[in-house]
């Protein structure tokens, strides 16, 4: 029985070791029998059936018992035949049959399986709100929860705190295990991965650790950057990584930061990293947050039926709220919760009240002075130029971009922008920041340039 089970259980085993360990170590074994536990094996010589007890034993444990069989240990023997063969040329009698026992292991139990981490079920594709900050990485998220043919590897999505890496990961689980119930997903954390690594080193089942992470058919790991500095880790993920794209099959990474910005992190890691469709989720802006909160008054308003809010709330905290989209959601949930329990409507002044602490902490960092200097140094002038009298039009028109800025990213009022520009009226402001909102409907370039020098002062 068991031999007739035995050319199966080497496809798996194979995709489990590797060709090359396979060819050497585990192709030449004979599966004897098993009796009272133990499976015994042929090996060529002692040396064999030594190495493949010490490194192999625990995976071939796993596959005979998630396949049926009940074995505690293995056993090997060198059977005459082999004597003979080998060492014919030197010796006139038969080798003596040798039986060389593995250490004892704990069995791999059949419906042994890595257990995904618990995914969020408010983290759907449905539930994403989309923007141009996030509309690449979201359209990368949906091709890959296809569950199709592997077009990238790996998929690497990364930004900063709260901009939706961890949403789109979840969403494509949750998608992948919709349309293709049959795939092997495993989702988990890059501590998680770590931990589960540590423990095989401690309870000497690396074994069981390689088989069971590269049996895998999309593997996803959340914050890659925590192994940054774990040079055994990182070493397994790096080998983990290969194993399963030399079997075409799908990685989902995501980060803080850019692979090749991680710090500690080993350039044979950053270099795997970056070899497939790396894509940046970049901080939200004013039209997104909005969206944001829009889709999540719709969500509230079966739990709090009848509840007003008034006109500009909504675009205030859009504003104000910039840099973090949990810290956006939560302020709602609590101006929401703190309404019910009052009995009032949603306005602004109970939005300042109520969250007086989050408006605070939101306060925007970015100075008038900042943006003129970013300004300037992105169109290679001299900030004495652009904050100055003279009317060029290369002088002019970061001046207007620059105030336009300072109007959109501080809370300060056009009179204390224009002084300083150069103690300037407010209505020249006023002018300036309604110029750059024309040409940004008209002029790429100036909406480009716009657009890049914010998320350079938000990031």
């Amino acid at each position: 029985m068991i031999r007739e089970k035995w050319d199966d259980l080497r496809e798996t085993l194979l995709r489990t070791v590797g060709e090359n360990n396979f060819r050497t170590w585990i192709e030449p074994l004979r599966v004897v029998e098993v009796q009272d536990g133990i499976a015994l094996f042929d090996v060529p010589t002692n040396f064999m059936g030594n190495y493949v007890a010490q490194n192999f034993s625990d995976a071939i444990l796993h596959v005979l018992n998630t396949n049926g069989e009940s074995v505690q240990r293995l056993s090997f023997q060198v059977p005459a035949e082999f004597g003979e063969r080998t060492l014919s040329n030197t010796m006139p009698n038969p080798a003596p049959t040798v039986r060389r026992e593995a250490p004892t292991a704990t069995p791999a139990r059949a419906g042994d399986a890595i257990q995904t981490a618990p995914l969020e079920p408010r983290f759907t594709f449905d539930s994403f709100v989309v923007g141009k900050p996030n509309e690449l990485a979201h359209a990368a998220a949906r091709r890959v929860a296809e569950g199709g043919a592997v077009t990238f590897n790996p998929l690497v999505l990364y930004g900063g705190v709260g901009l939706g890496k961890t949403h789109l990961m979840h969403a494509i689980a949750w998608e992948l295990k919709a349309r293709k119930p049959e795939l092997n997903v495993l989702y988990l954390s890059a501590e998680q991965f770590m931990y589960r690594f540590v423990q095989a080193l401690r309870e000497r089942k690396m074994m069981d650790f390689k088989h069971l992470f590269r049996s895998v058919d999309v593997l996803m790991v959340d914050d890659v950057q925590f192994i940054a500095g774990k040079e055994s880790t990182q070493e397994e993920f790096f080998h983990t990584f290969n194993a399963l794209v030399d079997q075409n099959k799908q990685i989902i990474i995501s980060a803080d930061r850019a692979p090749g910005e991680i710090k500690e992190l080993e350039d044979r890691v950053k270099s795997r990293l970056q070899c497939g469709l790396v894509v940046d989720l970049h901080p939200t802006d004013y039209e997104l947050r909005l969206g944001i909160l829009q889709s999540k008054v719709l969500q509230y308003q079966d739990s709090y039926p009848g509840l007003e809010l008034a006109p500009g709330v909504l675009e205030f905290l859009a504003q104000r709220i910039s840099t973090n989209v949990r810290v956006l959601e939560g302020a709602l949930t609590r101006l929401f919760a703190f309404a019910s329990l009052v009995g009032r409507e949603i306005d602004m002044d109970l939005t300042q009240d109520c969250l007086a602490d989050v408006l605070r902490a939101a306060e925007r960092k970015i100075t008038v002075e900042e943006i003129q200097r970013r300004v300037s140094e992105y169109y290679n002038i001299r900030l004495s130029d652009m904050v100055g009298p003279k009317r060029l039009r290369s002088f002019a028109r970061p001046r207007q971009v620059a105030m336009y800025l300072s109007k959109q990213l501080t809370s300060r009022s056009l009179p204390e922008i224009g002084r300083r520009f150069g103690g300037r009226d407010h209505t020249t402001v006023m002018h300036g920041v309604r110029r750059i909102e024309e040409l940004k409907q008209t002029d790429g370039q100036i909406a480009e340039d716009v657009e890049m020098l914010r998320r350079t002062l938000e990031a």
